[in-house]
């Protein structure tokens, strides 16, 4: 799927709405009125920004996939200075991120679970979405002169500090996540 960039008022306020209710209830238990009702968006405008809900769905993906590789990738420029601090710095981000009230897990894992085996378009921005952590890990442990790998395993760590994290309704599995990328990378970094 394919939206235009340009975001007017309408628009935002139906993603804004859709993401919170997604977030709070899951996207197959929101229906289209009660996007609607919390947007303050007229139904007949719902519909001519969004024909259906899979493309409201993916656009609220979309955006929160900018918004999150943006502020990894802030939050390590602003708390790092090295590719070893970069990466002990995304289990900040997850841990401020898990501590936030509203926090109920990783829109993309959660999305996929309910609608990647139903739509394809949801489960390749979920995909999209997991191959750029990997991808940010990537740059850094490549910066280090560290093994390939690496890469896929702090992946597999932040994502499930993201699942367990999402279920236990605790910040911790951060901290534990952050312990055994930092053990991970004095291994691999070890002479």
């Amino acid at each position: 799927m394919d939206t235009d960039t340009h975001t007017d008022t309408a628009e935002l306020k139906l993603l804004e709405a859709a993401e919170a209710l997604f977030d709070e209830r899951g996207v197959q238990a929101v229906g289209m009125d009660a996007i609607r009702t919390a947007s303050g968006v007229s139904l007949k405008r719902l519909y001519q920004l969004f024909p259906s809900k899979d493309h409201l769905v993916w656009a609220v993906l979309k955006r929160r996939d900018s918004a999150v590789r943006e502020a990894i990738a802030a939050h390590g420029a602003a708390r790092a200075t090295t590719p070893h601090e970069r990466v002990l710095a995304v289990f900040d981000y997850l841990g401020d991120w898990f501590a936030d009230p509203g926090f109920r897990g990783c829109a993309f894992i959660n999305t996929f679970g309910e609608m990647g085996g139903i739509s394809p378009d949801v489960a390749d921005i979920a995909r999209g979405h997991k191959r750029a952590l990997r991808q940010y890990f990537a740059e850094q442990t490549d910066a280090l002169g560290a093994p390939r790998e690496l890469a896929d395993q702090l992946a597999i760590l932040a994502n499930g500090a993201m699942a367990v994290a999402g279920i236990s309704g605790s910040a911790e599995p951060a901290t534990q996540a952050k312990s055994a990328a930092k053990t991970l990378l004095d291994a691999a970094l070890a002479p």
